[in-house]
């Protein structure tokens, strides 16, 4: 089984995907990860890639798509993998395909998670993080017992800079922007599925495991 998952900042999809890896039985891909490890283990790829990330620039399309390819036929992904974070405009799920396709491969599903942006907003910009021990809480939905002090070792509260409403509201933007004709592509193949992420999380992964037992 070969799918891919999508969802703008917020929507839970590191929630949903880290049960779906397990309950499946996948190989997560991070593009990130990926492009990273390939970095680090100097594959011909990773070096090529590497003089781009050095520069500040976007690496490639066609060498992003060639890194995942490359992962993908690894022995661990034989039984089926789940890309997250990738592809995310048009032309790279036109490349992915037909580098899949080179490899005797197919799409099974691509799973949207859609949620409102009011709500993404919310939950993004309530985040806080503790300043010493890293520990997450949220103004609404996992407040901490004192305004602004963390609950495990007392220290102070702080928003990330990525959490700001501004910061949040151009992300969002961008990912609308990129992603919805990439939602109408998979439309048009009959392969996308969308599911109500604006629910609880285990209503959400309810939606998505009924999607997949039918693949």
């Amino acid at each position: 089984m070969l799918i891919i998952l999508l969802g703008p900042p917020g929507a839970g999809k590191g929630t949903q995907a880290e049960r779906i890896v397990k309950d499946y039985e996948l190989t997560y891909v991070s593009t990130g990860d990926i492009l990273r490890a390939a970095v680090k283990q100097q594959t011909n790829l990773g070096r090529k890639a590497k003089d781009y990330m050095e520069q500040g620039k976007l690496v490639p399309d066609e060498l992003v798509v060639a890194i995942v390819k490359e992962r993908l036929n690894e022995p661990d992904c034989v039984e089926g993998a789940l890309l997250d974070g990738f592809p995310r405009t048009v032309a790279q799920a036109e490349s992915l395909e037909q580098a899949l396709f080179d490899s005797g491969k197919s799409l099974d599903a691509v799973i949207s998670i859609e949620v409102e942006q009011e709500e993404l907003i919310e939950r993004l910009t309530g985040r806080r993080v503790c300043s010493e021990c890293g520990a997450n809480f949220h103004i609404k939905f996992k407040p901490p017992s004192v305004r602004n002090v963390c609950d495990n070792c007392g220290s102070d509260l702080y928003q990330r800079s990525d959490d700001t409403y501004e910061t949040v509201k151009e992300r969002l933007d961008v990912y609308e922007e990129q992603t919805k004709p990439l939602i109408k592509l998979y439309k048009e193949k009959d392969i996308l599925f969308p599911v109500d992420g604006n629910k609880q999380i285990d209503e959400v992964y309810e939606q998505v495991t009924n999607i997949l037992n039918k693949i």
